[in-house]
């Protein structure tokens, strides 16, 4: 039996003429190869032009660099060891080794040579190792197989994994060293931990082909290398294997196939690995009861998570903090925070543990998520009085919480308080104040974002320092607002702070930049881009597309997309459709039904913004058969036409006099499409008060409106206004008249000096004064 037939996917790669097995000692890591092997090692800071370091150190004292590393003249191999062990610099630690090597009547022991060898390993200085190793053979201090594991873990540390292997060829070749199972062991469990899977078949081959027998160690570390690689059915081949060497599977064997089953989500399969090992006479360990309790929280079973455990409890199991954790994330994720919190105080009070943070942020997150911010608040204070230290994850959780729930007011002052209250072990950090910002810029509070930001300044570097994200959150506000000079000041601001710029920056800008029309300046940034080494995306190139056409560039735009092609990116259907945009508006059809072609050639499928300017464009050419058409094609095609596609064809319908099929679209919409917006209503509306149909049609429409919370446009409202009076149905206009008050929230004061206009039959003041508390309101929301 060997390894490969069951790790498929990882082939060991080999150059041509090349040893199968790299040497470490072939790599050169920065911080490798200080001195080579016949070099006297020494102290930098001794080495100078006028203090030579001497030839021989057999009669020099051992340099005085602190008082701790002194030795006296009879020091032991354990005074030694510790010496070496105090030292922070591995080079120095080699000198003082040196040092003491040559001293009369002392010979360095296998301790002392392996405290070298591991300080030398955490420093990556493997000539140095290699020298030292030299000297224990020359020494005939036997080099062992404890010897070859500070090699292989000290590789590891540094990512070398390549190198790893190639020690194990290297220390039977030069040192005569016998790898055993032990080693092999070792050596394949590090590899399965660093996710080396490529390396793990290479290795399993070499120890069987000189013949170490391997134990049920190795089965269970080749089994969690399959379970890695998601090879569960040949992880439980693998298992079966294990018979034809002598061995039985062991409850870690089980348990680890059980968990890769759980993270495949797979946990039938998970529970028939259970049965097999009940079978098998093997024990269910607290380890696999957790993997089974996670399995099934992980799936959404809380009840029968509760329930294994309290069938496991009869059979001795005895749930620790793991399990409890795990039941409460199942059960916050689950919607059920009360039962979560009744377990957290079953915990404390019955269950003899004391719960850790992990366990108050699971469940300070699960009440948060529910909105349900003072039972949060309590669960920090039961934490406090439990000895329990919140940490950043409990106040981030709770403050990016409340902002979420536009409190971020009341987040700041948490905060502000947090920071000023005596005691407090955790400070907010630059993930708390970037919360913070992004919540108060959302609820358009830029002044209070603006303030914190200098909070942040004045910290000082460190914990507090504002980074890329702060600045992106805060130039992104600024020019959703067009105030694109005091973005710009923030953006060069971010240089002078040595804070790196992405391409998330450059793109709010030019974005900003376009939106208020500043084309130029947009692509200044854009080019600058190019200038400092930053990527650009295609959400860079279309934000510029777009801004080009909707500033009647549109050959520039076009110049931009071969520009986008040739640095390999494709275009969109958010690049295909500004230009169609363009075009459509130009009232241009044959461009623009050139660019759809053209799209649909390059493998990028139209959508619903396609069609729906397509369909925009030709109404405006007054093509309507064409567009009537086109709007059935998305229907056949399963597409569902939102409101851009349907209110130019209402729109256009209305202005030729054709309300009834107008109206007969509209009502289309709601039943197949998207449902209508404010402006379907608007357009709706206007088009009956104005096309001289039957008035009632227009009035059950306003009504229809106002029951949905839509307030009609007032100008069109006074043209209706204007044909009830005539009518002589001023009763139907004071009925929508108070219907509209109600709607936009009229004082009691504004209600009753409109209602007594009315009362005096005064309806042009009463309209007039409508319409003058209308345009406040709306000039009061358009303000803040």
């Amino acid at each position: 039996m060997i390894f490969s037939p069951h790790l498929k996917p990882y082939p060991v790669s080999q150059t041509p003429n090349s040893s199968p097995i790299l040497s470490p000692f072939s790599h050169k890591p920065s911080k490798s190869f200080r001195l080579t092997p016949t070099q006297q090692h020494a102290p930098k800071t001794t080495a100078s032009a006028s203090n030579p370091i001497p030839s021989s150190l057999s009669a020099s004292p051992l340099p005085s660099t602190s008082a701790h590393h002194e030795l006296p003249s009879n020091f032991s191999p354990k005074q030694l060891i510790d010496a070496i062990r105090r030292e922070s610099d591995a080079e120095m630690a080699l000198w003082v080794f040196d040092w003491a090597s040559k001293q009369p009547n002392f010979m360095p022991t296998s301790a002392v040579y392996e405290e070298v060898l591991r300080k030398l390993g955490s420093d990556g200085s493997f000539d140095s190792m290699k020298r030292v190793l030299e000297e224990m053979k020359g020494a005939n201090c036997g080099i062992n197989e404890d010897i070859l594991l500070i090699f292989i873990e000290s590789c590891a540390g540094l990512g070398l994994y390549d190198e790893v292997v190639g020690i194990v060829d290297m220390m039977e070749k030069e040192f005569e060293l016998e790898c055993g199972t032990h080693t092999y062991n070792f050596l394949l469990n590090v590899l399965v931990d660093g996710n080396q899977l490529n390396l793990v078949e290479a290795v399993h081959s070499m120890m069987l082909s000189k013949g170490v027998k391997p134990d049920v160690f190795t089965f269970n570390t080749l089994v969690k290398a399959l379970c890695k690689a998601h090879q569960i059915r040949a992880a439980l081949l693998m298992m079966e294997d294990m018979e034809s060497y002598g061995l039985s599977p062991d409850e870690k064997t089980y348990t680890t196939i059980m968990q890769g089953y759980i993270e495949e989500g797979n946990l039938d399969g998970a529970l028939r690995v259970r049965d097999q090992m009940v079978w098998a006479g093997c024990a269910l360990t607290h380890v696999t009861a957790n993997v089974l309790v996670h399995g099934f929280c992980k799936e959404g079973m809380i009840e029968e998570a509760l329930n294994f455990v309290q069938e496991s409890c009869a059979r001795g199991f005895r749930p620790d903090e793991f399990t409890y954790n795990t039941l409460v994330g199942g059960l916050c994720r689950a919607g059920h925070v009360k039962s979560a919190f009744e377990l957290l105080d079953f915990m404390l009070h019955e269950g003899g543990l004391h719960p850790d943070v992990v366990t108050y942020n699971t469940l300070i997150s699960g009440f948060c998520k529910k909105g349900e911010f003072e039972e949060a608040m309590e669960v920090v204070q039961l934490m406090v009085s439990s000895d329990c230290d919140p940490n950043n994850v409990t106040y981030n959780t709770l403050i990016g919480a409340m902002c979420k729930e536009n409190k971020a007011e009341l987040a700041v002052e948490y905060v502000r308080a947090l920071t000023n209250h005596q005691g407090v072990l955790v400070l907010p950090d630059v993930c708390t104040f970037n919360s913070l910002i992004d919540g108060v810029c959302s609820s358009g509070n830029h002044k209070l974002a603006m303030e914190l930001f200098d909070e942040m300044k004045k910290k000082g570097k460190g914990r507090c320092q504002p980074d890329e994200f702060t600045y992106n959150i805060l130039i992104h506000s600024l020019c959703s607002r067009g105030r694109m000079t005091e973005a710009l000041n923030l953006f060069k601001e971010m240089e002078r702070a040595g804070c790196a710029r992405n391409s998330v920056t450059y793109n709010t800008l030019i974005s900003g930049f376009c939106k208020s029309n500043r084309i130029e300046d947009a692509e200044d940034i854009f080019y600058q881009m190019e200038l400092h080494g930053v990527l650009k995306s295609c959400v860079t190139y279309n934000t510029l597309i777009e801004g080009l056409c909707k500033s009647k560039r549109v050959d520039e735009a076009l110049e931009l997309v071969n520009q986008m092609i040739m640095e390999g990116l494709k275009p969109d259907k958010f690049t295909y459709n500004s230009l169609l945009s363009h075009f459509c508006k130009d009232g241009d059809i044959k461009k623009a039904t050139d660019i759809v072609q053209i799209m649909t050639s390059n493998g990028c499928e139209p959508d619903v913004v396609t069609y729906g300017t397509l369909i925009r464009g030709l109404c405006k050419s007054g093509r309507m058969k064409a567009a009537e058409r086109l709007l059935r094609s998305m229907e056949m095609k399963g597409m569902v036409p939102t409101p851009k596609a349907y209110n130019p064809l209402i729109q256009e319908l209305f202005k030729r006099r054709g309300s009834e099929q107008a109206m007969r679209l509209f009502r289309d919409m709601i039943d197949k499409g998207e449902a209508p917006d404010a402006l379907s209503y608007k357009i709706v509306f206007r088009g009956l008060c104005s096309s001289g149909g039957p008035i009632g049609e227009a009035v059950d429409f306003a009504v229809e409106m106002l029951e949905k919370g839509l307030l009609p446009d007032f100008s069109t409202f006074l043209m209706l206004a204007a044909g009830l009076c005539s009518l002589s149905m001023e009763g139907t206009l004071i009925k929508l008249l108070v219907m509209i008050m109600a709607k936009a929230s009229f004082s009691e004061s504004q209600v009753s000096m409109v209602k007594r206009l009315l009362k005096l039959r005064k309806f042009q003041d009463a309209l007039s004064s409508v319409g003058h508390i209308l345009d406040q309101k709306s000039w009061e929301h358009r303000s803040s």
